[in-house]
């Protein structure tokens, strides 16, 4: 199947420059291509991902990608989508975030003995670029007029834009130019946001290049969830692909979570599945939808990807042992992740009543409801259920010394610190 022909199937082209030219093109031979993001933060999200699991589905394809960090637009800002000016990073920071994602891209897209991609840094061949040279080499080719006529800009007219953002889509052009003549690149991905900075780079390559120059844009669709939502926010706020930012357990829990409405589609953009079997996992969808099939397979695929087999086991460990009750089976490590968002308390290692230590850390109102909860059943410590009410707890029922959790009903865990 060609390369295009695959993503169609996957809807996840938005528009393209010469979609008949790119498609000629990459039939009859392999092309280089590059997708870029800019260093604003120290991890991308999965938001982000989307366009470089396309650049991963040309590499398969065996064409040659190239991923851009931009250590020289990330000091200025992209202007897209905003009302506001960014506030500028200092040098520093932008270097460790470049840095950090460098290390990042590295995990997930460079395998042992992949000679085919190439990571490059914008800044390496424009910080040495003076005023003047840029004004005449680069500035000359560019009208007002279409650059203020570009989505990007025209949207940011009325609140205001400064020269430095207004300036961006010159260096993505630059960026665009050099990378086709020094790797040989014809197509630039990007986002539904980055076509006026494409469609830039575009005419600047063929002024500079001659307007025979084969050269090409595309962008994804902008990825909205059913609800009419944007795509990877979550009321926690991002979902990160540093595990630092957000666990693995969350992370499998993002995915596995996913509405039925929506699977299908992010199995199409997310995962290397190939055509049958994202379509045997949509007919589940449609005739056993309560055994979520496709979402558990969603989020298989997803952690294995971005975080490794382990950390997928673990997050199926973390998962299995909150449906099942099974507390005592989890690490301390383990713990901290699934119940990471979950009400935590603090309580001394001292020996103590159940009664007096559910009411004292703040668990249960007072007394009263403690022992009705308790003669009732409603209470579990780390999975097993409190009868007793003259059970004591101690500092020698807190998993590896740290952590007690303690369950009110059937869902209700509250997450238990030893200080």
């Amino acid at each position: 199947m060609n390369i295009i022909d695959e993503l169609e199937w996957r809807e996840a082209i938005n528009q393209q420059t010469d979609a008949e030219g790119l498609r000629k093109l990459v039939q009859e031979q392999s092309i280089a291509l590059y997708c870029g993001v800019d260093p604003t933060g120290d991890s991308m999200h999965i938001g982000h991902l989307i366009p470089f699991m396309m650049l991963k589905r040309f590499q398969l394809a065996g064409h040659k990608p190239v991923i851009l960090i931009g250590g020289a637009t990330g000091t200025i800002g992209d202007p897209s989508g905003r009302q506001s000016e960014r506030s500028l990073q200092t040098m520093e920071q932008v270097q460790a975030n470049v840095e950090a994602l460098t290390a990042q891209m590295k995990k997930l897209f460079l395998t042992d003995g992949d000679n085919q991609l190439r990571m490059v840094n914008n800044y390496d061949w424009t910080h040495k670029l003076n005023v003047i040279d840029f004004l005449r080499d680069y500035g000359k080719n560019f009208s007002i007029n279409t650059m203020l006529a570009k989505d990007i800009v025209s949207s940011r007219l009325e609140s205001g834009i400064s020269y430095t953002e207004f300036s961006y889509q010159i260096l993505q052009s630059m960026d665009f130019l050099h990378l086709y003549r020094e790797e040989g690149v014809q197509l630039q991905i990007g986002g539904s946001d980055q076509w006026g900075n494409i469609t830039s780079g575009l005419d600047l390559i063929r002024k500079k290049e001659g307007p025979e120059a084969k050269a090409f844009g595309l962008t994804i669709p902008l990825m909205l969830k059913a609800d009419g939502t944007k795509f990877g926010k979550t009321a926690g706020g991002a979902i990160w692909l540093d595990p630092k930012k957000t666990t693995p357990y969350e992370f499998y829990q993002f995915w596995a979570n996913t509405d039925d409405r929506d699977v299908v589609k992010y199995l199409k953009y997310f995962t290397f599945l190939d055509k049958e079997a994202i379509e045997a996992l949509a007919e589940k969808v449609r005739t056993e939808p309560h055994k979520r099939e496709a979402q558990i397979t969603l989020a298989e695929e997803m952690t294995r990807f971005v975080h490794g087999e382990e950390m997928l086991a673990q997050a199926k460990r973390i998962t299995s042992a909150l449906f099942s009750g099974d507390i005592r089976s989890l690490t301390a490590e383990e713990i901290e992740q699934g119940f990471k968002e979950m009400p935590t308390f603090e309580a001394s290692a001292e020996s103590k009543n159940i009664v007096e230590w559910l009411v004292d850390i703040g668990i249960e109102p007072s007394k009263r409801q403690a022992r009705e909860d308790i003669t009732n059943g409603a209470i579990s410590l780390n999975g097993e259920r409190v009868g007793d009410l003259e059970f004591v707890v101690g500092a020698e029922h807190a998993i590896e010394g740290r952590f007690i959790i303690i369950r009110k009903g059937k869902k209700k865990y509250h997450l238990v610190k030893l200080v």
